[in-house]
């Protein structure tokens, strides 16, 4: 019987099937993803321009439900109970579970801070070294690979221990070479590239959330 995730990585590459060179790829990226969560850890995203915007919506989709209704599990209704009993039913019937994930392209404040006083290109590495532990993983979003402050991440990312996933065009670029995993596309042009981004990492958004809130197998 083959897994939740074998089975949407088999749907992808029906829909596009041009993404059949990167099938190894994505299923090792599946599983680091459930792997981290299972040790409790979180997933963090980076990119730059469109790939900026791709990192907050791949944090839009963990972090609430994406096609499943993820009810809040019973000791957590009980807590609420506990502690705030006068809304706890509302909480229970809306809140949903979620699968921490965070975005450094979001901190505004911070990122034009150490932008201007430091070096623009660090921003991101001084995220991962202030907030990435041992265990989570980086999604570094990059068309070329080669985004100075993506690949700088990912430098951090490996003093911390913390476990890359590169998603770039068909070169790689240096992140090909750098990153524990590297889901390569197979486009060159930028737009095109993005083109196949988003279908790659919904599916891993599905699979990731189908292991923790479905049933994981077909």
């Amino acid at each position: 019987m083959k897994t939740s995730t074998e089975q949407k990585i088999e749907d992808l590459m029906v829909r596009y099937p041009a993404l059949a060179v990167c099938k190894e790829d994505l299923n090792a990226a599946a599983e680091a993803i459930c792997e981290s969560y299972r040790g409790g850890h979180k997933l963090i995203a980076c990119g730059n321009g469109g790939s900026a915007s791709d990192a907050e919506h791949i944090v839009g989709e963990l972090m609430k439900g994406f096609l499943l209704p993820r009810k809040l599990d019973e000791s957590m209704c009980a807590r609420l109970k506990e502690t705030c009993p006068e809304v706890a039913d509302y909480f229970a019937e809306h809140l949903q579970g979620a699968l921490p994930a965070l975005s450094l392209v979001n901190q505004v404040a911070l990122n034009t801070a150490f932008a201007n006083d430091q070096a623009p290109d660090l921003s991101f590495a001084q995220q991962i070294l202030g907030m990435g532990e041992a265990g989570d993983v980086l999604l570094a979003i990059s068309t070329s690979g080669n985004s100075a402050n993506v690949v700088y991440a990912v430098h951090m990312a490996r003093a911390k221990g913390v476990k890359s996933i590169a998603l770039t065009g068909e070169s790689g670029g240096k992140l090909k070479g750098l990153s524990d995993i590297c889901i390569r596309v197979p486009e060159k042009e930028t737009f095109r590239i993005q083109e196949y981004h988003l279908p790659v990492y919904h599916m891993l958004c599905m699979a990731v959330e189908n292991e923790f809130f479905g049933d994981g197998w077909i």
